[in-house]
């Protein structure tokens, strides 16, 4: 498996999802992620208020 770079959906700027990262997806039963980790720990955060 080999890093792959995704477009975050939610701000537009790409980040790399590793081949580790998506192991541990594959792994989890889990979808590739369209946000970012900050997009993602941002809206998490904002939902937890």
């Amino acid at each position: 498996m080999e890093d792959k770079k995704i477009v975050c959906k939610t701000c537009g700027n790409e980040f790399v999802f590793t081949a580790g990262e998506q192991e541990f997806y594959a792994e989890k039963g889990l979808q590739e992620p369209k946000s970012c980790k900050t997009c993602r720990d941002a809206k998490k955060n904002g939902e937890r208020k």
